[in-house]
């Protein structure tokens, strides 16, 4: 072929309608799913894992419009380049730009039906007629707008005040360099609390008129045009320079459709990670393929290409691996990293890299991360089985740094750690802030983790306070009422002293469903369960594997009832097993460690096909930055791993005949479930490459090897995974 004939071709292929796709993973992807119910997630066009999210921002009305829109709506404020997807309190919505034509004109309305969303692509017809189209890379993002004839004016507001949420403006500058250049900074206070955005806008053609209406609002005239307005913008936490360098880097052209079309192949890329076959039920690969898409919204891009970012101290610092925000750990650390691990393995060491950044920034590991900010949003230290699951894992080399870190991070006086090493666990009646059972089981988790990571760089003396720690949930369990409950002060021990239950009094009145004090987003039924670093301690607590069966069953038969205080994040009921809330998403597997997978098979089929939907209010609560949809990526596959950190993977039930792991180095990993149907759930017999398999779970070591795990399904219960040999057993001391 010639090269002028290839060049021909390659320019007719940019020029073919955009559903060039059709034959392309991206086409099982429905990104509205979510944007309705709770589900809270971004709509609108990016890359994986990129700074910028392009999308509709709409004024907000509650709760349900964290991300900046909600499907219920038909109003657009404009369209901003930063969005959060799936989270419970509402922030960014930066540098807005809403093409009118009218100056005036400060919100349009719109329809679905004149949507049209893809991986990397956005598109609206506005009720004015304007027709807008996004697309993205990792730091730029590329708007562009038609008239609805070529004899209109059109008229651009760029708008700085506008944000999401309780986000609120600080001081923010607009500067028209050249008559096709703006640029300027963003800085506001919000749930980031010092948030920084720097940015270059460039139009395809010269600004006829500039007009100032007020200190955080321009309003841009452009002649009429038989060609739409194209307009560029990069973005960057440290400077204006930083901006237009990532701008010139990434963005250096006016071809919209090839930013489209690459934005697809990146996307086409990190979805051919998990191959499912196509001939498979439609509803559930778009289920599936959406789910992995949302996945990789975050943690995104924090990082100019020169590799200069914004330090959680504040300062501008550089580094030599990519830098990461929007950490939403206390959701993430359950099933989002842990499969991140598994088809994400290149990003890991910069991931680790970060969460170290951080830790000398702050002192401490994240909580909750935001835009270069400490949130300190929800309980425990959550950044601490995410870094020791890449440890333990060999996906980092800064091991022991990690370890430092996770010791610092655990042994800090704040929010409520002064206390649990005083007393060895939170005493209701001393620690104000409540949540005191909540917090204290997230610490002896993350306790766990720092023991495990301990035990592997040979560290025996943290080794055995960590271990110690990690035992604090027992002290918040009664064993009269079998549940977790709050303890008061009365009586006073350290870990030094005793790991018993201790004097203390246990708070009351009790009661079992209503929301109370002493959880964090949820009740005594579904904290409970919260020892997914030792099933078997917990187990024991209840005095047989008989009794701790019979009350797992009761959770999902007792009313669902919580009560007046619940807040909406506790959905997704059945009984009080709550799967709208991250808490509960380990439970079901729990049956494994006493030797019933059987029992948790129907549950996880229900909750695949009644709890996700092919619909705007698809999800069954809050997205959590990924996290509702990784758990079902994972579960579909057959596999979760319910320990915070090292990698065993609990075998399920797969709701595939097929699903395959694109690994590191070119290597696969298949999992196959022969005879799968809506009545076959129950794993009867397993194959691992080729040889028989008889344990109920698999580990991180044995699926990135590559191979195959061969699953015969059938309809009734059998005897896969029920001997004590065959069970996953906690690690602990």
């Amino acid at each position: 072929m010639s090269k002028r004939i290839f060049h021909i071709l390659l320019a007719f292929l940019f020029l073919l309608p955009f559903s060039i796709n059709a034959a392309r993973l991206t086409r099982y992807v429905n990104p509205f799913i979510g944007t309705g119910g709770h589900g809270h997630v971004f709509l609108g066009a990016n890359v994986p894992f990129g700074m910028v999210q392009l999308g509709p921002t709409q004024p907000t009305r509650g709760w349900d419009w964290c991300s900046g829109y909600h499907y219920s709506d038909s109003v657009l404020l404009g369209f901003s380049h930063m969005h959060l997807s799936g989270t419970g309190i509402g922030d960014l919505g930066d540098v807005t730009m809403l093409p009118v034509l009218q100056p005036q004109q400060h919100e349009v309305l719109f329809r679905h039906a004149d949507e049209q969303v893809r991986p990397g692509y956005y598109a609206v017809t506005l009720q004015n007629g304007i027709k807008v189209e996004l697309t993205a890379t990792e730091r730029a993002g590329l708007h562009s707008y038609t008239t609805p004839s070529p004899s209109d004016s059109l008229f651009v507001r760029l708008d700085l005040k506008l944000g999401i949420g309780w986000d609120g403006l600080e001081a923010c500058r607009a500067t028209l360099e050249n008559p096709t250049t703006i640029s300027g900074h963003r800085f506001s206070r919000g749930w980031a609390n010092r948030q920084k955005v720097f940015f270059v806008a460039e139009f395809s053609r010269p600004i006829s008129n500039t007009s100032l209406l007020a200190d955080t609002l321009s309003v841009l005239s452009f002649a009429p045009s038989n060609q739409p307005l194209l307009v560029r913008v990069g973005l960057s936490a440290v400077s204006v320079d930083g901006a237009r360098a990532n701008l010139r880097a990434e963005l250096n052209h006016w071809n919209f459709r090839r930013v489209a079309l690459q934005a697809d192949r990146k996307w086409e890329t990190q979805l051919g990670k998990i191959i499912v076959p196509t001939h498979s039920d439609p509803t559930a690969l778009h289920i599936l393929y959406t789910a992995l898409y949302h996945t990789m919204i975050a943690p995104s891009l924090f990082s100019d290409v020169n590799g200069d970012y914004r330090g959680a101290d504040g300062q501008v610092h550089h580094a030599d691996h990519a830098t990461y925000t929007t950490w939403s750990l206390w959701d993430t650390y359950r099933a989002a990293h842990p499969l991140m691990t598994l088809i994400h393995p290149e990003r890991q060491s910069d991931l680790a890299a970060t969460l170290i950044d951080i830790w000398h920034q702050q002192g401490k590991l994240p909580v909750w991360h935001l835009m270069g900010c400490e949130t300190d949003c929800m309980v425990g230290c959550p950044g601490i089985p995410v870094l020791a699951d890449m440890v333990l894992k060999g996906l980092t080399d800064r091991n022991a740094e990690a370890l430092q870190a996770m010791k610092a991070s655990a042994l800090m006086d704040e929010r409520g750690l002064g206390l649990l090493k005083q007393y060895g666990y939170i005493p209701c009646d001393l620690f104000e802030e409540q949540e005191t059972v909540g917090r204290g089981l997230e610490y002896a988790l993350a306790d766990w983790c720092v023991a495990r990571v301990a035990e592997r760089l040979g560290n025996t003396d943290d080794k055995q306070l960590f271990d110690q720690r990690a035992q604090a949930y027992r002290h918040y369990f009664d064993p009269a009422t079998g549940f977790m409950r709050g303890k008061d002060s009365h009586g006073r021990f350290s870990f030094s002293q005793s790991t018993s239950q201790g004097d203390g009094v246990f708070f009351s009145p009790f009661h079992t469903a209503p929301i109370n004090r002493d959880y964090t987003e949820g009740n005594a039924w579904q904290y409970t369960w919260l020892v997914p670093h030792d099933v078997n301690g917990l187990v024991s607590l209840f005095g047989s594997e008989q009794r701790f069966v019979s009350k797992l069953d009761s959770l999902f038969i007792v009313s669902s009832d919580l009560g007046g205080e619940a807040p909406p994040d506790i959905s997704g009921l059945i009984g009080q097993y709550a799967h709208g809330n991250e808490p509960s998403h380990h439970i079901l597997y729990m049956y494994n460690y006493v030797g019933m997978p059987w029992k948790a098979a129907p549950l996880l089929r229900r909750i695949m096909n009644e709890l996700y939907h092919d619909a705007p209010d698809g999800l069954s609560g809050n997205e959590d930055v990924g996290q509702m949809s990784a758990w079902y990526v994972l579960s579909a596959m057959g596999l979760y791993q319910v320990e915070p950190a090292g990698g065993m993977y609990i075998i399920g039930t797969p709701l595939f005949s097929q699903m395959t792991l694109r690994l590191a180095q070119g290597r696969t990993f298949t999992i196959s479930a022969k005879n799968n149907s809506p009545e076959n759930i129950y794993v009867q017999q397993a194959l691992l490459n080729g040889k028989p398999y008889t344990r109920s779970y698999i580990m991180y070591e044995d699926i990135i090897r590559g191979g195959r795990l061969e699953l015969l399904m059938g309809s009734s219960p059998s005897s896969f995974g029920t001997l004590t040999a065959d069970r996953p057993h906690s690690c602990h001391q």
